[in-house]
């Protein structure tokens, strides 16, 4: 996931990596706060990610984090859907499908029908109907460990979202690089 600068003639040389998540900025707040902590960080990254209709290399990243004593995956999920279906409409279809993150344990996938084919299948959503919107899961006991936050006394969740992917969706743009390109006939839909 990292994204590497060659820095010849900058001090201390080598490549600098650009920052690749927010997810930092969840680590300083638990060091610095105690519980209740929440929080929603905003923040642009990069990833070497191979540019197409819903992944490009430069994108902004929203995250959220929740850290209380009896916090719940069901708690998670009901902040996921409210947010979809807030911001993208009540007719949306949300799923958790399993998976993998290195900070949170269960781990998932938020994903929604996509909202240009309205589920029936099309390019942007590689021809599954879905569209991730981003990863989510509990926080990790040991994060929680490395923070100083008792795991036994407290539990959170966390969720990383791409903004670009969320307008993308919300207003219909089937192609994620017209956010990027300055193209004046697209910029001028939107006002």
């Amino acid at each position: 996931d990292n994204f590497y600068l060659a820095t010849a003639g900058v001090a201390g040389g080598g490549p600098r990596l650009l920052r690749s998540q927010t997810s930092t900025i969840q680590i300083r707040v638990m060091e610095n706060r105690k519980p209740p902590v929440r929080i929603v960080s905003v923040g642009r990254v990069y990833r070497p990610d191979e540019i197409d209709d819903t992944h490009h290399i430069m994108f902004h990243q929203m995250e959220g984090l929740m850290v209380g004593a009896d916090v719940t995956m069901a708690q998670l999920k009901t902040v996921l859907r409210l947010f979809a279906t807030t911001y993208l409409g009540q007719d949306v279809h949300i799923r958790f499908r399993p998976s993998f993150f290195p900070f949170t344990e269960p781990s998932a996938e938020f994903e929604i029908t996509c909202t240009i084919c309205r589920g029936d299948g099309c390019r942007t959503c590689s021809q599954t109907g879905w569209i991730e919107l981003g990863g989510c899961g509990m926080v990790d006991p040991a994060v929680f460990d490395a923070v100083g936050i008792d795991p036994d006394r407290y539990s959170g969740f966390a969720f990383g979202f791409g903004i670009d992917r969320c307008a993308q969706m919300r207003h219909g743009i089937a192609d994620m690089r017209a956010l990027n390109d300055n193209d004046v006939r697209f910029l001028r839909s939107f006002s």
